[in-house]
């Protein structure tokens, strides 16, 4: 993939909605939720400030995030890869392991 995303956005590859319960239950495709859990694959600059510096995101690639269900712009690469395109502001949380 090579995106770079400008200013605060953040390009997330969202990861795999569950396929199974917990008590064992296989989902149809019909009911699987969105994800709102994905993995930053590429990180913009920052914020510019009204002051004229840079904010840097609090996010770099490689970490877990959750972000709100209805956010960001869904990218489709010409091989079929979906990604999610995000301004920091739209980052939840940061998961840790």
């Amino acid at each position: 993939m090579n995106y770079q995303p400008l200013g605060d956005r953040i390009v997330i590859k969202p990861l795999d909605p569950e396929t199974k319960t917990k008590g064992g239950i296989v989902l149809p495709d019909t009911v699987k939720e969105k994800p709102q859990e994905g993995k930053v694959i590429a990180v913009g600059k920052g914020k510019m400030l009204d002051n004229g510096t840079v904010q840097k995101p609090e996010v770099k690639e490689g970490d877990i995030v959750l972000y709100g269900k209805y956010s960001g712009t869904e990218v489709t690469t010409k091989d079929g890869e979906e990604y999610l395109i995000v301004r920091e502001e739209d980052i939840l949380a940061i998961v840790k392991k």
